[in-house]
């Protein structure tokens, strides 16, 4: 697939608390075919740990 499924675009952000839920999120981006952009960005907002996560739909070969 040369394009990302359902209309999403190529480059995504994906941010939430450090949990499963968020870790299921970016697992299921990766299972759509999405790659790993760079680290993960992590912080703390006084009550818990938030993560960033970009991610980029691969070029096509």
């Amino acid at each position: 697939m040369s394009t990302p499924p359902d209309g999403l675009p190529a480059y995504r952000v994906l941010t939430g608390p450090d949990d499963a839920a968020f870790c299921h999120r970016v697992s299921e981006a990766l299972a759509l075919g999405y790659e790993l952009h760079g680290g993960p960005a992590v912080t703390f907002n006084g009550e818990r740990v938030i993560v960033a996560q970009a991610l980029i739909w691969p070029r096509p070969a």
